[in-house]
């Protein structure tokens, strides 16, 4: 069995965790573009890319940091565990969240370094309506029901398919596209192609997906009642490889979004 991963460990797999994602969402709708005109296939390669790359790096990076890759996972693991200890910590919020953001930014400037684009471009993809910010809303709470909800039943260690799948299938259900993540709507904003957000429409997703975990964590107390004791700060994988032997055993939340 490993030993715990440090606190500057952790810190730097959400970074680079979120900074791969963001490359990833960004990379692909780059090459779909390049690819095809057809604005369905563009969609279907993206959100393809998404569901495949998210997977991976839950599975990759769960065990080192609970492979949150996204603020309002960070936020609720934090909220659901403050009372037992059980979630992360002040300072490790303090320490993932900025990490999540500076590794977005790392992905999208990545991704426009791998076609050979300006590393940074503005995006000018306006993404401001009512309905759009439902969509994120909406995105969000399923986002952080699941999560938490697997967590809560036990079966967190499926966190990896079943997150993966969700965002694959909420980029086609939702008005928005489902970004769910402050931190990759964020990144994305650096990026003015197909996966791109206007600067502009960056405050009211970002409030939408606030809105969105809030509403989430109310259906997990709705629908699972109250957590189970739990060791750790796990949110969507356990950290060590005693957890992962053993799958069923209650682990606590742990994961993101695209």
């Amino acid at each position: 069995m490993s030993a715990p991963a440090s606190p500057a460990r952790r810190a730097a797999a959400e970074a680079v965790g979120t900074a791969a994602l963001v490359a990833v969402v960004v990379g692909s709708g780059i090459q779909a573009t390049e690819l095809t005109r057809d604005v369905g296939l563009q969609l279907l390669a993206n959100s393809l890319a998404a569901l495949f790359g998210l997977g991976v790096l839950i599975a990759l990076l769960g065990p080192v940091s609970g492979a949150h890759f996204n603020p309002v996972v960070t936020l609720a693991a934090w909220f659901t565990g403050r009372r037992t200890a059980d979630g992360p910590g002040p300072r490790e919020v303090a320490a993932y969240v900025p990490a999540q953001l500076a590794g977005a930014v790392g992905g999208s400037v990545l991704a426009h370094a791998m076609f050979a684009r300006p590393l940074v471009q503005w995006s000018t993809h306006d993404r401001t309506a009512g309905h759009l910010w439902l969509g994120e809303l909406v995105a969000t709470a399923g986002l952080v029901w699941l999560i938490f909800g697997l967590a809560r039943g036990g079966r967190a260690h499926l966190a990896p398919v079943a997150v993966a799948s969700y965002i694959g299938a909420a980029y086609w259900f939702t008005s928005s596209t489902s970004f769910a993540n402050p931190a990759v709507t964020i990144g994305r904003a650096f990026t003015d192609t197909f996966a791109g957000i206007a600067p502009a429409s960056v405050a009211p997703f970002l409030a939408a997906q606030l809105a969105g975990a809030g509403v989430g964590l109310v259906l997990v107390a709705l629908t699972f009642g109250r957590p189970a004791p739990a060791t750790g700060d796990e949110v969507v994988v356990p950290h060590d490889e005693q957890h992962l032997a053993a799958p069923a055993r209650p682990a606590q939340e742990s994961t993101v979004s695209s």
